[in-house]
This record gives structure tokens, C-alpha cells and sequence, in this order.
């Protein structure tokens, strides 16, 4: 019997699509119940069920029959209730999904999802991998740990990375569409923009504490305690792996468990560089981060773009369009030409000039195209749309002045920036209640030093935080306090409150002294 080519995605190019989806749909709704055999009056009761527009008995029986000749589904002989002899020679099929029929379904059911998809920022995924990973980290600790739980444990890790990865690409398609502003419903946009912009800070707050504390988790792991917990759940799997009829049911159990663990190896692998990155290969999460912070601004450019649209301005193609419309209801020819005056204002004859020597210049502003004397043009002008007049070249301006001024201010501003530096790098540990009045340079020096210090993390094993600045010209160190008391900052711009710290800032370009010398020379 010659085998027949499988085109299980033909049915989607038919006028009767909807009815094979729907047919579909029944029998891998049935299978998901070990259900794997339809009868035909079985899928037209189905179809009657499940709230579609009704479908006669000969509709589904044609729809059965399409889709087995497309290799959906497979027909089997069904000879269970022949009674009679007309009973045997009447035909009577019992319909299966085929392997190409469920596996076209499962890609449409996947192509509905993406396509569906809302995606979103998990936050919650993010608190979900850090638990897991210190309780996987305990589990290597262990003399013998449990092959069941290191096994789920990896299970839900590998699950929610996923599901975090998936969704975020999804969240930030759409975010990037949203910014295009492509089927977006604008006063929706306008109604919710502050929640989404909340909605992203509270993310990015997230994401760099938390994956922060993840990728630290990781590298404490070594090499021997992964492949040690990644053979124990490839074991597991092994354990469940089906007899291979190729091979004659003849199982190298070897192989089985080599191939597991190769596929573990690739999800952490995965994991880690989804978290832990270098200079030249930033992790995926840092690239997460760097995305989201740009959104916020692109975000709030858009913002501004719909408001100014929302307030009455109109934008170009609009006051065209108008002005055709305009043009089309002139009653005359003659309105039509006052019109193109009053738009465009070409009406003036003498706006070109080329050159004193011109003729035209005793011509009034008023004087028509048509009656005005022609205008000699120069052929260099002509050739190459530049006109140079004779004489003496003009005089150069002298911005001596202005340049001094510059250097003046230029000079002003680095003495104060020089001096904020030497009031905070000292190189000692200080409370910053201790700093109490800071000018306006001071503070804003001292309020970006300390924005790198608490974003770098939480504190390390001996309580501190170390940080550099983004230029790597200030070396911060920031230990909080447990006494309770609250940093009161006085500035030239107001009042900054908040819990005490003991922070520490070395300036790296100059020699700073230690504290024991910073000590012996106050003594003296």
C-alpha cells in the first residue's frame, strides 16, 4: 500500500477552517482523557456540546473524512457492534489522532499563546529562583543528598527561568510596541502610563537586588558539587526512560544518563549565564535592566508626543489634507489661486537676491512674476548654488572676551568640584549624620556616590558594601548601622532624611592617607 504524504496545516487553507479546528480541538480535548478512539456521532455530539454554531451529522462526517485524506487523523475499520451481515459491509470507521495531526495542533496551540501573550516582568520568579538555589546550595552541602529533591529543586528552577525569560521578552515586544505606538489605544495609554512606569521602576529595583544576590549564589557553587547534583537528577530521569523498541529493547542505561546529564549541563549552563555575565558577555538579566531603565524615557517621550496630539495640535499630513479638501470646494478658479496665496504666500517677486549689482533690487516687494524685469543669475551660481561677493573677506569677530569669560566659569566650577571632593574623599570612615550641612555641589557629588553604593547590593559576608563610581575615580564603602538613628543632611535645596550609615569614600587619583596617619597628623 503506497503511504500517502501527511499535510496536517492544510486544513487552515479552506473555507471550512472553523469546522476543522473545532474537530481538532475535540479529539486532543479527548486524548488529554485517554479517550484515543472517536466514533463519528461521538465528535458531532462533542460539536453540539461546546457552544459553536450547530454542524449536521453528514458536515462531520465530510470534515472526518478531509482531515484522514490530509493525514490528521487515522481511520481504523469498526466492526465492535456489526450485529448483521449489512451491518459488516456498511462502512464504519473509528477516527485517532495521528503523530503529524497532534503535533500540528500543539503548534497552533503554541502559535495562540505567543501570539495571545500579554507577557509581563516577574518580580515573583526572580524571589522564586533565589529560594531555590540557597536550598539546592544546602543540598550540595549534604553527605548524601536527595535525589528527589535536588531533582524538583532544579525542575522548578529551570521552570520558572523560563517562564521568566519567556514572559519578559514578551512584556518588552509589546512595551516596544507600545513606544511605536502601533494598535495602541491611546487614552487607554494616557489612563494607565503611570502605573507602567511604576509598574517597570519597581522591576528594575527588583531585578538588581535580587539578581544580584542570585548570580553570588551561583559562583559559590564549584564545578564538582554541580556535576554531583545534575547526575543525581539525570539518574532519576534515567530511571523512567522508555524501552527503546529500536534497539530491540536492549537499553544501554549508560547512555541514557549520558544524555540526561549533557541536557542538565546545558540548563545550567543556561541558568548561570543568564545571571552571571563579564565585561565582554553582560549577563541577560543586566541586559534586562538595561532595556527596562531605557524604556522609562522612551516612555515618557511617547508620553509627550500623544499629549501634544490630545491638546490640539495637528501635525502636517492633517493641515494637507485640509487644505485639499479646501481646494476641492473653491466655487472658482479664481478662489482657488487666492487661496494658494493666502497658504503658501509665493505672491512676493523680489525675496531672491544675488549680488548688489542686481537690477531687481528697485523693484518693489509687490510687483507680480509676470511683470517684473528678469533677474541676470551669475553661471557659478547656477552650477554650483553658491554666490560670493567681490571685495575685501569680512572681518573676523573678536571672542577673545567671551573665551576668557568661559575659562573664568570653566575654572570656578572645577575649584568647586575640587573642593567637594576633598570635604567627602577623606579616606575615613563617617557617619552621615556627621556630614550635616552640604552645599550644592558637595551634595550632588555626595548624593551620586551613594546612589552606586546601594545599588551595587546588599552587603557582603562582613556586612559591607563596596562600590566604585562610574568613572572608577571614587571607592566607596557603606556599612549600615543598627542603632536607629535617623541622617539629617542640610542642603542648599532642602532636607535629606533617612536611615544612618557609616560610609567611607576614597579618591583613587591622589595618595589618600590611612586612618592611623590621618590620626597622627591631626595629633600634631
Amino acid at each position: 500500500m503506497e503511504e500517502r504524504e501527511a499535510r496536517p496545516f492544510a486544513h487552515l487553507d479552506s473555507p471550512l477552517t472553523p469546522l476543522y479546528r473545532r474537530v481538532m480541538r475535540v479529539f486532543v480535548e479527548h486524548k488529554r482523557r485517554f479517550v484515543v478512539h472517536l466514533r463519528p456521532e461521538d465528535v458531532a455530539e462533542a460539536l453540539r456540546r461546546d457552544g459553536g454554531a450547530p454542524v449536521s451529522q453528514e458536515a462531520v462526517d465530510k470534515a472526518l473524512a478531509s482531515l484522514e485524506g490530509w493525514g490528521n487523523l487515522r481511520a481504523d475499520p469498526d466492526t465492535s457492534r456489526v450485529t448483521t451481515v449489512e451491518d459488516f459491509y456498511r462502512t464504519r470507521y473509528l477516527y485517532q489522532l495521528t503523530r503529524e495531526g497532534e503535533a500540528a495542533e500543539l503548534a497552533l496551540a503554541t502559535y495562540e499563546e505567543a501570539i495571545g501573550r500579554r507577557g509581563e516582568l516577574q518580580a515573583v520568579a526572580l524571589e522564586d529562583i533565589r529560594v531555590r538555589l540557597r536550598a539546592l546550595r544546602e543540598a550540595a552541602a549534604a553527605s548524601s543528598p536527595d535525589p528527589a529533591v535536588v531533582h524538583n529543586l532544579l525542575l522548578e528552577l529551570t521552570n520558572r527561568l523560563d517562564s521568566l525569560a519567556a514572559n519578559a521578552s514578551a512584556f518588552m515586544g509589546s512595551l516596544q510596541r507600545m513606544i511605536d505606538l502601533q494598535d495602541v489605544d491611546e487614552d487607554a495609554f494616557l489612563a494607565y502610563k503611570d502605573r507602567l512606569i511604576h509598574y517597570l521602576e519597581r522591576f528594575v529595583s527588583e531585578l538588581v537586588v535580587k539578581s544580584y544576590d542570585i548570580a553570588a549564589t551561583l559562583r559559590g557553587f564549584d564545578d564538582a558539587q554541580v556535576d554531583r547534583l545534575l547526575r543525581l537528577a539525570a539518574e532519576r530521569e534515567a530511571a523512567d526512560a522508555a524501552p527503546d523498541m529500536a534497539a530491540g529493547g536492549d537499553d544501554d542505561l549508560g547512555g541514557v544518563i549520558g544524555n540526561k546529564l549533557a541536557e542538565w549541563r546545558g540548563r545550567w549552563s543556561g541558568l548561570r549565564s543568564w545571571f552571571v555575565g563579564d565585561r565582554t558577555h553582560p549577563s541577560q538579566a543586566a541586559l534586562l535592566r538595561q532595556r527596562t531603565r531605557k524604556a522609562i524615557p522612551d516612555l515618557l517621550a511617547t508620553i509627550s508626543v500623544l499629549v501634544e496630539r490630545h491638546a490640539g495640535r495637528s501635525d502636517r499630513s492633517a493641515d494637507f489634507r485640509a487644505l485639499a479638501r479646501w481646494f476641492a470646494q473653491a466655487p472658482t478658479e479664481a478662489d482657488t489661486h487666492r487661496l494658494w496665496r493666502a497658504a503658501f504666500g509665493l505672491s512676493s517677486a523680489r525675496h531672491l537676491t544675488v549680488g548688489a549689482a542686481d537690477p531687481g533690487e528697485d523693484v518693489p516687494a509687490t510687483t507680480s512674476w509676470l511683470d517684473a524685469p528678469p533677474v541676470t543669475v551669475a553661471p557659478r551660481l547656477r552650477a554650483t548654488g553658491r554666490y560670493q561677493r567681490r571685495g575685501a573677506p569680512a572681518r573676523v569677530v573678536d571672542r577673545s572676551r567671551e573665551r576668557a569669560l568661559l575659562a573664568r566659569q570653566v575654572a570656578a566650577e572645577r575649584a568647586q568640584i575640587e573642593a567637594a571632593r576633598r570635604r567627602l574623599a577623606t579616606g575615613r570612615p563617617i557617619r552621615l549624620s556627621e556630614l550635616k550641612d552640604l552645599d550644592r555641589h558637595e551634595f550632588s557629588l555626595f548624593l551620586r556616590l551613594l546612589g552606586e553604593a546601594l545599588a551595587a547590593g546588599p552587603p557582603g559576608p562582613d556586612g559591607r558594601i563596596r562600590a566604585l563610581s562610574a568613572d572608577g575615580t571614587f571607592e566607596i564603602t557603606l556599612v549600615p548601622l543598627t542603632d536607629g538613628r535617623i541622617a539629617v543632611i542640610t542642603t542648599d535645596d532642602g532636607v535629606l532624611r533617612g536611615p544612618d550609615h557609616e560610609i567611607t569614600i576614597v579618591d583613587r587619583t591622589e595618595e589618600t592617607p590611612s586612618p592611623a596617619e590621618f590620626a597622627a597628623g591631626a595629633g600634631r
